[in-house]
């Protein structure tokens, strides 16, 4: 015969981060063997660990993938910088900060924040000896300047800093009296591009060259940027012949700011190509975002040197194509005008992947001048 004793146990268990008591009477049966009091047991300690905050076991952490040169008097030079972070909660994002003497919030006071895309934050900074990225909560409000950072607490998840590299991450080129950052990451404008710094150089003559050639039988493009930002004012590229562009070519001259992501990234675009349509005019002038009627003017550019230009001011842009003094195609927008940013102007000659009709043999773009007038 065997004796069963049953006891009753109060358990009081506290939440961590409530102050309420939650309390749990537990049976325990005392009989041979000892299962039934060890599944019960079982079952408060499953409790227990249920009142856990959702976010205590997961630690945020950052890492840097490109890291701008070190320069102290880089307030002029910007390059982009990029990280990876892991642990990330919604609705969190990025602050970054340049050292040049103290920490600087970048890329501007009124733009501080860089929002992630998945676990991959990317944006432009002005150049410093040091960088750091804040992983922060929303609401969290960067100072401008800061002697030290902050801890990781509260509102600040996670910090990481990383001294400037000794080199730039990427190429650049001398042309028409400014630096050009060269491009060498993956795009996905026009469909997924690579790009290789050697479609990209100077002639004896001080004009530069874009090309759309083939590496190890797959097409690669060209892009380069201004590794400083100019704001307002007037832009002009003198471009020879591009009529003789492919369907499936693109040649794009425009303005690119990555903090201005809800602003469409301040995009404006001169764009000399049919995309993929052999019947169709072969360039336009846009207002980001495309798909807005309104915002984009198609033109036939005609052969021959051309002088694309934009006059851009707070609520108003101006397209002009001209050859040999004639106008060609003229434009004025005033709605949907980006505001200045950290924005710089870029050219870049890629492929459109959509065309009906493939791209067959390569491209080459020359551009003999660009100037910046304020």
């Amino acid at each position: 015969m065997v004796l069963y004793t049953m006891v009753w146990y109060k358990m009081v268990l506290y939440h961590e981060d409530q102050p309420h008591r939650v309390r749990i009477f537990v049976r325990m049966d005392r009989h041979p063997g000892g299962t039934r009091r060890r599944t019960i047991l079982g079952m408060a300690v499953a409790l227990l660990s249920s009142c856990r905050p959702p976010h205590a076991s997961t630690q945020a952490s950052i890492e840097f993938i490109r890291v701008p040169q070190a320069d102290e008097g880089g307030r002029e030079k910007q390059d982009i910088i990029q990280g990876r972070v892991s642990g990330a909660r919604p609705g969190q994002q990025i602050v970054l900060y340049s050292k040049s003497g103290v920490w600087w919030v970048q890329p501007l006071v009124d733009h501080p924040f860089t929002k992630l895309k998945g676990s991959i934050f990317s944006g432009a900074s002005h150049l410093g000896t040091e960088y750091a990225a804040l992983l922060v909560e929303p609401g969290y409000r960067p100072p401008d300047t800061v002697k030290e950072l902050p801890a990781p607490g509260g509102s600040v998840a996670a910090v990481a800093t990383v001294k400037g590299s000794n080199t730039p991450p990427s190429k650049s080129i001398a042309f028409s009296g400014y630096e050009w950052r060269v491009r060498d990451a993956p795009s996905a404008r026009g469909g997924q591009n690579d790009y290789d710094p050697g479609n990209v150089w100077t002639d004896a003559g001080g004009a530069l060259h874009l090309r759309i050639a083939k590496v190890s039988g797959k097409w690669t493009c060209a892009e380069v940027s201004l590794t400083r930002s100019l704001g307002y004012g007037t832009y002009s590229f003198v471009v020879r012949d591009t009529s003789h562009l492919e369907p499936a070519a693109a040649f794009a001259m425009f303005t690119y700011d990555y903090a201005g992501a809800d602003e469409n990234y301040h995009e404006m675009d001169i764009e000399i190509s049919r995309f993929g349509d052999p019947a169709s005019k072969n360039a336009q002038y846009v207002i980001q975002p495309y798909y807005v009627p309104t915002n984009v003017v198609r033109f036939d550019e005609p052969p021959g040197p051309l002088t694309h230009s934009f006059r851009w001011e707070p609520g108003r842009v101006s397209f002009t194509t001209t050859q040999r003094s004639k106008v060609i195609s003229e434009r004025v927008f005033t709605s949907g005008i980006p505001s200045h940013g950290i924005d710089s102007p870029r050219m870049c000659l890629y492929v459109y992947h959509k065309a009906k009709i493939p791209l067959e043999n390569g491209a080459e773009v020359v551009i003999d001048k660009f100037e910046y007038l304020p």
